[in-house]
């Protein structure tokens, strides 16, 4: 049976009228994405940065504010620090990755899975919760300097000032490096190795020269995120009283000052400048190189095998790796059972009395946490898929532009993007009384607009894997557009809309810096805010540490079910059925 091409139906009475329909819908589609965008993503950031360069009082154009902003000792200092705790977070994630990517990815040994997997942990608990855990365990009169001090009367800065601030990030993010360099490590072709093995090169020669270099897309786009990520933080710092860092001092301007204080929109303009220039540089770092292998992760060589001694250094080399990165979960599971807890190398007594507070008093911050977060994943994946779908498989001019500005959202910091809400929304009345940025729905848009270029990606990437032969196939029989992306696409690309929707969900419900600057009463905050404005006094930190837990098991229940899902609709049967 011959099959039916477009071609052939062109010479069918309606075809014009179907076309132009189908292309009237796409157009239709798009606009209202860009009006979307627009609306929550450019005006904002557009608003922020004219109010950088506006006098406060004329509102005419003027460099006035920049000129404050660089003769300002507290300013320049904030900034040269934001920039060393971000190259030096950079510096020991990599430090903390490198030898989890190699050892897992180049030796075979037991275990190399689940190694993976608690390396990635870290990501699943906000960096400001683990600072407070961090310095019970690692502070000046933490558990490890305690005992330093007993056993051989030495006390090791780790959470003092900037060196805090590194040390909690670095932590933190190093799983983005982690699992960006891995993947890069397991394709490349290892009959190149073998190469150049023959070639007299072994050992760390052998790294330096051929592996690292061949693996170096992957780590650039992880230290890239780590660079973003701890540029822009907020919450972080100021747990941990250092108030001298950019995202802190923009806070601190418009929180103490007002939205009309330009300085603060100035520091805001310098963030999104630094979180650009990071990720353009990833970009130049990689141009116009030549990374490509002839096989992805094949050729001659297997992993290697380890004699004994290069076991046990291999094991003590991970085991003190995932200890440090682990021991924040530790130090805040043990916080959130602790009576007392300071001077001591543990807790003086154990309660349950933290979680009874929470669930009693705090239940308000779980629905609200649930709420937010899953509406920003439902804005991430039905954008995402609609985004996908009009840039790969419709000819919409502009459609790279939608793509484009959706991803900018990454480098946006959430600080900016909650001052661009306050100065752009504030003064419009709500119709039942209240201004629109104090709306609690702005909180979800503001999650689900920064978790966008997460769950794009991910919708993106499934729809590569969906043949355009299938739709088709589909419009050959008979059906239309609409009921050919409803039935067939979405359906086949489940597998990327549930990990877009667990990224965003799992991310949003751990976001602080947007959500600080548009929390308007507590009835409206979410779990993060919550847990911040918990750890701000020492009562507090125990019913906060719960809350962190709590966090913690949210989001590692939502991904453990939605592997589940995907493991259920990948198995055989499910896949015939789908055939």
């Amino acid at each position: 049976m011959s099959s039916i091409t477009k071609t052939d139906l062109a010479d069918r009475p309606g075809f014009a009228t179907w076309l132009g329909g189908v292309a009237f819908g796409q157009y239709a589609a798009a606009g209202l994405i860009a009006l979307f965008l627009l609306a929550f993503l450019v005006v904002p950031v557009l608003t922020v940065i004219m109010a950088a360069f506006q006098d406060k009082h004329s509102g005419a154009f003027t460099l006035i504010n920049v000129y404050d902003f660089l003769r300002n000792e507290l300013f320049l200092r904030s900034f040269w620090n934001s920039l060393y705790v971000s190259l030096m977070s950079v510096l020991w994630a990599t430090v903390l990755a490198l030898p989890l990517a190699y050892i897992t990815t180049r030796f075979a040994f037991r275990g190399a899975v689940m190694i993976q997997t608690l390396g990635i942990i870290p990501l699943i608990m906000p960096p400001f919760a683990g600072a407070i855990a961090m310095q019970l365990l690692f502070g000046r009169n933490g558990t490890v300097n305690l005992l330093l001090g007993d056993w051989f009367g030495i006390n090791i800065p780790l959470m003092e000032g900037l060196n805090g601030v590194i040390f909690v990030q670095a932590v933190h993010y190093f799983p983005f490096i982690l699992i960006n360099l891995s993947t890069s490590l397991r394709n490349i072709d290892r009959a190149m190795e073998e190469a150049a093995q023959n070639l007299g090169a072994h050992g760390f020669r052998l790294f330096r020269k051929v592996v690292f270099p061949l693996a170096m897309p992957g780590y650039i786009a992880g230290a890239s995120l780590v660079f973003v990520k701890v540029f822009d933080d907020l919450a972080t710092p100021l747990l941990l009283n250092v108030q001298d860092m950019l995202a802190p001092q923009a806070f601190l301007r418009i929180t103490s000052i007002g939205i009309a204080d330009p300085i603060g929109y100035v520091i805001a303009v310098v963030l999104i400048l630094f979180s650009v220039f990071a990720l353009w540089l990833a970009s130049f770092a990689t141009r116009g190189k030549d990374y490509a292998t002839i096989q992805r992760g094949g050729g001659g060589l297997s992993k290697r095998q380890m004699t004994r001694l290069d076991a046990v250094f291999a094991y003590g080399v991970i085991g003190f790796i995932l200890a440090i990165v682990l021991a924040p979960h530790l130090g805040l599971l043990l916080l959130s059972f602790a009576t007392i807890w300071s001077y001591a190398p543990l807790p003086d007594g154990f309660t349950l009395a933290h979680y009874r507070t929470i669930f009693g008093e705090s239940s308000q911050l779980i629905t609200n946490t649930l709420i937010y977060a899953t509406l920003a994943g439902i804005i991430g994946v039905c954008l995402g898929t609609a985004i996908s779908y009009i840039v790969a498989r419709t000819k919409v001019i502009g459609a790279r532009w939608l793509d484009f500005i959706a991803m900018s959202a990454l480098a946006v910091p959430g600080v900016v993007l909650g001052m661009g809400y306050l100065r752009t929304y504030y003064a419009i009345e709500l119709p039942w009384g209240g201004s629109l940025a104090a709306f609690w729905g702005m909180i979800a848009i503001a999650l689900g607009v920064r978790r966008l270029p997460y769950a794009l990606r991910a919708c993106s990437a499934a729809l590569q894997q969906v043949s355009v032969s299938l739709e088709e196939a589909a419009e050959n029989v008979g059906a239309t557009k609409a009921r050919t992306i409803r039935r067939v696409v979405v359906p086949l690309m489940t597998g990327g809309i549930v990990a877009g929707f667990v990224t965003s969900f799992a991310t949003a419900a751990v976001e602080l810096s947007a959500t600080m600057m548009l929390v308007q009463s507590t009835a409206d905050a979410p779990l993060a805010y919550g847990l911040y404005v918990f750890m701000q006094s020492p009562a507090g930190r125990g019913a906060g540490a719960a809350l962190g837990v709590l966090a913690v098991v949210i989001v590692g229940i939502c991904t453990y079910l939605s592997h589940v899902y995907l493991e259920r609709r990948s198995a055989p049967g499910r896949r015939e059925e789908a055939a």
